[in-house]
């Protein structure tokens, strides 16, 4: 890696925009970074590093504030390093509580698509036994699915969606 980037490599190499580089350098989250003689920010590598472990914290999913307050204890120096190992430690138990609920979610969905392949086949067998077998005259019983409201298409005009009404569109 080059020993300065310039916000438009940190913007390629991690995805942010500089907006959010500038705003994450305001609120603290980044250290103030060098400038070269022009004003324009140079990260160094140590910067690119920080900026890393954020976007990992930020996949956590942890909250803007807690970063913050991890960041200014980083700033405090290492007379806070128990301090920041107790918060990842407690985030790290949040974050694997939220991938067991995820899991059981996951493992709740699977079931489900499971069962509509289910209810899929046996819809598509009635239909086959229906089409290739069914007696002109025999009776039909009212449970089945020949006697269920046929649900009419949901239409819309192009342009006039729920979500393009409300955005003005």
């Amino acid at each position: 890696m080059e020993s300065h980037l310039s916000i438009d490599e940190v913007v390629r190499r991690t995805g942010l925009s500089a907006h959010t580089l500038r705003y994450y350098e305001r609120i603290g989250l980044i250290g103030p970074v060098a400038r070269a003689s022009g004003g324009q920010r140079r990260y160094a590598a140590s910067d690119m590093a920080w900026i890393e472990f954020l976007l990992r914290l930020r996949t956590t999913h942890m909250p803007i504030g807690k970063m913050q307050t991890f960041a200014a204890l980083r700033g405090a120096g290492d007379a806070t390093v128990p301090g920041r190992r107790q918060m990842l430690q407690e985030h790290l138990t949040e974050v694997l509580a939220d991938i067991d609920a995820m899991k059981l979610a996951a493992e709740a969905l699977q079931a489900k698509i499971e069962h509509y392949r289910s209810v899929e086949q046996s819809l598509a067998s009635e239909l086959f036994s229906e089409e290739g077998h069914a007696d002109e005259h025999q009776p039909v019983e009212h449970g089945s699915i020949e006697h269920q409201p046929i649900p009419k298409p949901l239409r819309t005009r192009a342009g006039k969606a729920a979500g393009d009404r409300r955005q003005g569109r």
